[in-house]
């Protein structure tokens, strides 16, 4: 993020724009008094996102852009602006209750994001492609392998469960793990009935898939591991970080300088304090906003870290005599490696390349 006194004494326009797959549309709001100058919508293609620049060309060169979905349905927009060397203001898309009424419109909206970018005292810069952009991509892909392969999981062992008597025993007593073993080793016999045979193939349809999808999975981690190893390497070394870890906090991260600060990290990651009750008081509960993904990958490395890291675990030894709760220490432990990796991502060693 950047700090600015505001984009009012930066540019004369606001360019609002509310993003969807086929068409973007765009508002055009004077920096200095809010109204609206002008708005067009155009095709969510490489002619439609020129004819945009075009028609904002039209009113001024002094401008900033205010973008919703900046890394999902505008991501084509806000590539085509960097390269143009555009300041770019991301903006998160509205809950529908926030909206005047209830009210929905492409222009409304465009309007509320120009107007919404004007009254910040902090802008948001859109995230980085590239190397980031890639991390986020195969993080989606195997997140939804390791889903569907644990759903495959559940589905045999629920079918396992009212299998016929004959075909059930052979699953007696295995784990998970073995239960997909013996499926994927079935195979139906002369003599079976139809409802044996059927059985048979679903087993082991579903132990085929499962063993597919968990491949896949361990080649997207590999795929990961290696550009988070050959970006920030340095993010590997510290105690408790593995590559999927460390692939989320780079995309939540994204590039030095779009998060203000400590303060401001550990606030996406859902880790900043929040005072138990708004009167005088010294305890704090757990923060349940920001980046899900993110506060999960610090809970796992606070996890790790308090099984084997002799100062994690010195750490928790003091704040238990000091009277502190388990979840408390939690809180405490995921905001300090909040703060940690923070600065190490904002300040890399000299032979760090990013």
């Amino acid at each position: 993020m950047t700090s600015l006194t505001g984009l009012r004494d930066l540019v004369d326009i606001v360019v609002g724009v509310d993003t969807h797959t086929s068409t973007h549309t765009a508002a055009v709001i004077d920096a200095k008094t809010g109204g609206v100058l002008d708005d067009v919508t155009v095709p969510a293609t490489a002619t439609g996102y020129q004819e945009l620049v075009e028609f904002v060309d039209s009113h001024s060169d002094a401008r900033a852009w205010a973008i919703e979905g900046t890394s999902s349905h505008g991501c084509g927009l806000t590539r085509m602006l960097a390269e143009r060397h555009e300041l770019v203001v991301e903006l998160d898309r509205p809950e529908r209750a926030s909206r005047r009424n209830g009210v929905k419109s492409d222009k409304t909206d465009a309007i509320r994001a120009a107007r919404e970018a004007l009254s910040r005292d902090r802008l948001g810069t859109p995230r980085a492609t590239g190397d980031r952009q890639a991390l986020a991509v195969l993080l989606a892909a195997r997140r939804s392998a390791v889903q569907a392969a644990g759903d495959a999981a559940r589905q045999l062992i629920a079918i396992v469960i009212a299998a016929p008597e004959p075909l059930r025993a052979q699953f007696a007593g295995a784990t998970t793990a073995a239960k997909l073993s013996v499926a994927a080793q079935l195979h139906a016999e002369a003599g079976d009935d139809t409802e044996t045979v059927s059985t048979i193939a679903a087993l082991h349809a579903l132990a085929a898939r499962h063993r597919a999808l968990t491949a896949e999975a361990a080649a997207h981690q590999q795929a990961i591991k290696a550009i988070v190893a050959r970006w920030r390497p340095d993010l590997l070394e510290q105690h408790g970080v593995g590559p999927i870890n460390a692939a989320v906090v780079l995309c939540a991260w994204s590039h030095p300088g779009r998060i203000h600060d400590e303060a401001a990290f550990a606030m996406l990651a859902g880790v900043a304090p929040i005072p138990a009750s708004s009167g005088v008081t010294n305890r704090h509960r757990l923060n349940r906003y920001g980046d899900r993904r993110l506060n999960s990958a610090l809970h796992m490395i606070a996890t790790v870290r308090s099984r084997n890291h002799q100062p994690t675990l010195d750490y928790i030894t003091r704040r238990t005599a000091a009277g502190k709760t388990k979840k408390e220490i939690r809180r405490c432990l995921k905001r300090y490696i909040a703060r940690q990796l923070y600065r190490l991502l904002e300040h890399p060693t000299p032979a760090t390349t990013t």
